[in-house]
């Protein structure tokens, strides 16, 4: 953990992996590391995680997305919020009040970019629990909710 997951989530928000392949390919790191562990090898890799207390590299990226999404909304970067994000116009009763535009997008790498990609899970975020009081207590959200569903990694 301490020399290679730097390595391997380095500038993640900017460079995340589309394709599933490239996802895998990187998750193969984790994977053959914790399958080196003597008490840990016939296990499958989700409980082997679950078992270390890990996350998976893919969750740990979304995770990273979500928060430098949470910096620029409330100007805890040098980042401007204009250049990245606009608030949603339509005011609907549900959800949190932060919810951002989600920008049309014809060529499909662009839905892929940082700006694009994070919006889905940001406007999705649970508005009875999430607590956008803190970026701690944002990181704290963030570990007890559940964002499988945003993943196409699977085991």
């Amino acid at each position: 953990m301490t020399y290679v997951r730097p390595l391997l989530e380095y500038n993640g928000v900017v460079w995340s992996p589309q394709y599933v392949s490239n996802i895998h390919a990187l998750e193969k790191v984790q994977t053959r590391f914790t399958k080196r562990l003597p008490t840990l090898q016939q296990i499958p890799y989700s409980r082997r995680i679950e078992q270390l207390g890990l996350q998976s590299l893919e969750l740990r990226r979304l995770i990273s997305d979500l928060v430098m999404c949470y910096k620029i909304v409330f100007g805890l970067t040098c980042l401007k919020m204009s250049d990245y994000f606009i608030f949603s116009p339509v005011c609907v009763t549900r959800g949190h009040p932060y919810k951002l535009f989600v920008p049309r997008t014809v060529v499909n790498t662009r839905k892929h970019y940082f700006c694009v990609r994070v919006i889905e899970p940001w406007n999705n975020l649970n508005c009875a629990t999430v607590d956008f009081s803190s970026l701690r207590r944002f990181k704290c959200f963030l570990r007890r909710t559940d964002l499988s569903q945003y993943l196409k990694h699977s085991d």
